[in-house]
């Protein structure tokens, strides 16, 4: 059998149908949603701060093998109204947090069932910034703000702190 290259074959045609304007126009109405369909929102559960400690704890043991953001994670926080506030040392512990925030939020929002909690990060000065204690003088005299006697001790005995 032969095919067939005749003019006629080559080109046919589909069948003419037209299409008018209106038509394309023409945009069904769109159908109400039941609620069936519609997502269902859960009202926020409360939770009381044993429970947020015991949900962090529990994320902080997730990441343990992470030891920089262990260490972010137990650091101390303030809760309050749903806000909770992380009290962070210097930026990189910052920047850490904003990488860890969703995270994070997610999986707090998902254990206490509560999509109201935020979670911040605030950059707080440490305070207690003490000398560090290298030489013999340098402790005993540490020794002796604690223990004043030490002196009268160290006098009656007729002892040097350097060696």
């Amino acid at each position: 059998m032969k095919p067939d290259f005749s003019e006629k074959s080559r080109f046919k045609t589909a069948p003419k149908t037209t299409v008018k304007l209106t038509d394309l126009l023409k945009v069904e109405p769109k159908k109400e949603q039941t609620d069936a369909n519609q997502a269902k929102v859960d009202p926020d559960e409360p939770f009381t701060p044993e429970q947020l400690q015991a949900v962090w704890n529990e994320f902080a043991e997730l990441r343990k093998k992470f030891q920089a953001e262990y260490h972010l994670l137990t650091q101390p926080y303030d809760l309050k109204d749903n806000v909770v506030t992380v009290h962070l040392h210097n930026s990189v512990q910052e920047m850490m947090l904003n990488g860890l925030r969703i995270e994070l939020s997610t999986f707090v929002r998902e254990k206490l069932k509560n999509n109201s909690i935020q979670i911040y990060g605030e950059l707080k000065e440490v305070e207690d910034v003490r000398k560090v204690i290298y030489t013999n003088r340098e402790k005993f005299d540490y020794l002796i703000e604690k223990n004043p006697i030490l002196r009268e001790l160290k006098d009656r005995l007729g002892l040097d702190t350097d060696y």
